[in-house]
Formats: C-alpha cells, sequence, structure tokens
C-alpha cells in the first residue's frame, strides 16, 4: 500500500499547467472593487405592503444551551431574528454595522435587483463600522430563504437569520409550521473562523484544532481511506464533504444536550421549513419514527415525494410536511463525513416520553436518504420551454494543499466573468473536477436542472455535472460560487455579467 497525504489528492487531475492559482492571502482584490453609487429608494405601489426592520450586526455573546461563547450576530441569539414577508411586498431593511470591520448582507435565493444583492465589490461597497446601509427591494417568489453577511467568513459566525416569503394563494393546508435552521459552530470555543482559514492556508501552524484532515494512509485507489476518527472517506454519495472539524452542530442555534422542543398534537400536519445556514457541513436530517413529505426545493414546489430522510447542502432549503405521532420524537440533523461534535438535535413532542439522547440514533438514517437534485419539478415551476441562446461552462477546481480553489482556473479576484445579454436563455454547464463535494449557489436567478427542477442552489458530487438552465431576465453582474464559506473565500467564486 502506497501512503499519500490527503491534503493533495482532490485537485480532480488538474495539472499545474491547467490551472495556477494564488494563494489566499496574495489574492488581487476583485477587480469591481469601490465607487458604488447609493441604490435608488424604490416608492411602493398602490396597496404595496411595505416591510421594515433593523438588523444590527454586532460582538455579543450567545447562550447555545448551556454553552455560551463570544460571537457576531444579528441580536443576542442564534440565528438572528426572523424576517416575514408575503411574495410582492417591497422590504425595507436596514444594516446597523456595529462589528469591527465592514459586513453587508446578502438575500440568499431571493430574484432582486443588483443593488441589493449585498456582495462586497461587486454589487456595493461593504458598509464600514458605524455606518447603516438600508437594502430596498421586491420578493417576488414566495419560499424558505435565509439572509446572511457575504463578508469573509462572517457566515460562520452568528451572522444569519431565517427569511420566509409566503404564498398568498397558499391553501395553507397544515396545522402547526416550524423552522429549522442547521448550523455547523467554532466561534468562540478557542478558534475563531479566520483562524481556522489561516491553519488551512498554511499562514500559521495549526494544532489539529478546527481541521478536519490529516495525513493518513490510503489504498491505491486513491481518498478511499480513513479519516482520522474513523469515517470512511470518499462516502457515497458525496466524496469528502467538508473541510473543518467543528465542536458543536447546531439546530435553532442550541446543542443537542438542551434541543429545541416542538409542541404539537398527535394526527397534526406540521410543515417544517428546513435551512441549511452551514458554512462546512452537509447534513442528512430525519425524524424519528416519521416520514416526510417534500414539497419545496429552494423555494419552489416539486412533486411531492415521501421520504425517510434527506440531504441538505449548504445554503439549501427544503419544505416538508409530516403528519405527527404520539409521543417524543428526535430530529436528528447528522452531519456528512465529520467524526467529531456530535450531531443536531431537536425534539417534537406530541405526547409523554422522555427527552432523547443528545446521540441518538435514528434508524431513518440508515436507510435511502434522499438527494435534493432527483425531485421532480410541479409543472407551476417549470421554465417555459424555449431554445438555448448561449451556453457557457463553469468548472469548480482546487486543492486541499495548497489549499486553494478556483473556479474555470482563476481565483476571485483574477477571474474573467461569464457573459451572458438581457433576454437569452442561458445554459451553463457545471462541472466538479475535485474529489470533495461543493454547492454551487448563482445569484439573482433561479435556474433548472436537466429535470426541470428550479434551484437556486445545488450540491454537485466529485466529479458531477450538471446542466442548468436560466433566463437571463435580471440585469447586473452576479456572484456564482461554491456555498462552502472557506472554498469561497479562498478563491472559489466567480461573476456572470450582462453585457451592455
Amino acid at each position: 500500500m502506497k501512503t499519500f497525504s490527503r491534503r493533495t489528492v482532490f485537485s480532480g487531475g488538474l495539472g499545474a499547467a491547467a490551472l495556477t492559482l494564488a494563494a489566499c492571502g496574495d489574492r488581487a482584490a476583485p477587480t469591481e472593487v469601490g465607487g458604488f453609487a447609493p441604490p435608488p429608494a424604490l416608492t411602493p405601489k398602490a396597496g404595496q405592503n411595505v416591510v421594515t426592520q433593523t438588523l444590527a450586526a454586532a460582538p455579543t455573546t450567545v447562550d447555545l444551551g448551556g454553552k455560551t461563547v463570544s460571537t457576531w450576530a444579528y441580536g443576542e441569539s442564534l440565528p438572528g431574528p426572523l424576517i416575514r414577508a408575503t411574495a410582492g411586498d417591497l422590504l425595507r431593511i436596514t444594516l446597523e454595522n456595529r462589528l469591527p470591520e465592514a459586513s453587508t448582507i446578502h438575500w440568499h435565493g431571493i430574484r432582486l435587483h443588483n443593488a441589493a444583492d449585498g456582495v462586497p465589490g461587486m454589487t456595493q461597497d461593504p458598509v464600514k463600522p458605524d455606518t447603516s446601509f438600508t437594502y430596498e427591494f421586491v420578493a417576488p417568489d414566495p419560499g424558505t430563504y435565509f439572509l446572511h453577511s457575504h463578508v469573509g467568513l462572517q457566515l460562520d459566525r452568528g451572522l444569519y437569520a431565517p427569511l420566509i416569503i409566503d404564498d398568498p394563494d397558499e391553501p395553507g393546508d397544515y396545522d402547526a409550521e416550524w423552522i429549522v435552521t442547521l448550523d455547523d459552530w467554532i466561534d468562540g470555543t478557542g478558534q475563531t473562523p479566520d483562524e481556522v482559514l489561516a491553519a488551512l492556508t498554511g499562514a500559521r501552524p495549526s494544532d489539529g484544532g478546527g481541521m478536519d484532515h490529516g495525513d493518513m494512509p490510503m489504498g491505491d485507489d486513491g481518498p478511499g481511506g480513513m479519516d482520522h476518527g474513523g469515517m470512511p472517506m470518499g462516502d457515497e454519495p458525496w466524496g469528502d464533504a467538508g473541510d473543518v472539524a467543528y465542536p458543536h452542530f447546531l439546530v435553532n442555534g442550541r446543542v443537542p444536550e438542551a434541543p429545541e422542543i416542538f409542541e404539537a398534537k398527535p394526527g397534526q400536519r406540521v410543515r417544517i421549513r428546513l435551512i441549511n445556514a452551514s458554512a462546512d457541513t452537509i447534513f442528512a436530517l430525519a425524524l424519528g419514527d416519521h416520514d416526510l413529505s417534500v414539497t419545496q426545493s429552494d423555494g419552489f414546489a416539486v412533486e411531492p415525494v415521501t421520504v425517510k430522510a434527506l440531504y441538505l447542502g449548504m445554503g439549501e432549503r427544503y419544505d416538508v410536511v409530516v403528519t405527527v405521532k404520539n409521543g417524543m420524537f428526535p430530529l436528528v440533523a447528522r452531519p456528512v463525513g465529520k467524526s467529531s461534535g456530535g450531531q443536531g438535535l431537536a425534539v417534537l413532542r406530541t405526547g409523554a416520553g422522555e427527552v432523547p439522547a443528545p446521540d441518538v440514533q435514528v434508524r431513518e438514517l440508515d436507510e435511502d436518504v434522499l438527494i435534493g437534485s432527483t425531485l421532480e419539478p410541479a409543472e407551476t415551476a417549470r421554465l417555459e420551454d424555449r431554445a438555448v441562446d448561449t451556453e457557457l461552462e463553469l468548472a469548480f477546481q482546487g486543492s486541499m494543499q495548497p489549499y486553494q480553489w478556483a473556479i474555470n482556473g482563476a481565483p476571485y479576484g483574477q477571474y474573467t466573468p461569464l457573459s451572458i445579454r438581457e433576454g437569452q436563455r442561458v445554459r451553463i454547464t457545471a462541472t466538479n473536477e475535485t474529489m470533495m463535494s461543493h454547492p454551487l449557489h448563482i445569484h439573482g436567478h433561479t435556474f433548472a436542472l436537466p429535470s426541470g427542477l428550479r434551484k437556486d442552489t445545488v450540491m454537485l458530487a466529485p466529479m458531477e455535472s450538471f446542466a442548468l438552465d436560466f433566463d437571463a431576465d435580471n440585469p447586473g453582474r452576479w456572484a456564482a460560487h461554491c456555498h462552502n464559506a472557506y472554498h469561497q473565500e479562498a478563491g472559489m467564486m466567480t461573476g456572470i455579467d450582462y453585457a451592455s
């Protein structure tokens, strides 16, 4: 048996001539930086509802359920405060930046106008400390979304919150609704996310904390050996699934030793809005002794399918409906490919019983787990059938050692944007050329998979490729990136520009 370093095997066969990446710390500033005019104020139309709210981003301490940590957040709890509106409403949300560094807010999955998208250096100047910025936009599509900072690794602190856009025409044939936000957590536990990235990139020596990789023996077949904690590497379907060893996995901001308890009555139908707001973790989720009917993916309706469990990649959202039984049941979010930190846990209580243990195992996670990209769209969610006008390529590339990630051969700051024109039907063939899984998120648009399934974030397994179709109906300069926050910060982001 040969012995390899795990850090050298994820480049997907790319040679030095095919991919030359700058180290994260040496990346050039994005070419678009600076000089953005404030976006014009929007005037509500007659009868249009206006939703206003202020989010103050500030250093704080939060209680994760008996574990108190120092972090940055929108308030003193996790997730941040819910923002809720109805499709067609005008949202007017002010960010007050009380942090020691600049920040922004990105409205993940919302097809809003470009100036409100919250990408520093691409759609706006970053919001400096002790200043504020008001985002105004119309939310056109109902669904489950979330908001988060788009600066550095601030997403991997507490700067995120659920964003729900209700459908005024939905019958609401359920008795209760829960919002379940999943997260991986390291901030305030001895390391910050920035220190973790510094260790990954080699900017400082690592003591092993905060990193989920080590040098270990692997067989001649490549990345198919064992993780340092005994988890299989290359486990189907996601290959190597993440880089950071988190001490905690949270459900609605709470550790499994002090889970949130959802109350219901036996026989009730409950809609659960699932959001994966984590920076580096794919979750497999199940509700013990229950079936889940998946009804929406990234806000768009699907043909309902009944499953035991489903995967949620970083940035993905799914809505499920469940008819609850009598008793006490664990809602488990198991991190994929992570050998430390336990799991995420919440509890359904409809009757008598004991609160499940933090490490409770549910048999549903040992059965088939739904991969969301295999869902079929509802007919109402399909794109209009029309010819493709332009075809483009987007390839995920990179390596673990050195820790460098890119799209189409260049890191963010050195890229050539994909160019499209307003009115086109665009097809982007997205290919993952690495042995890691990557969630691809495209801003300002929703795309259709070959099945017609509508999404804004899709998981790409190692060496997987998807043709993504969308209509170029939202002019501007838009980001397309891996929603693993560490990969994005190390260069795995590009732009999609409308030609003038």
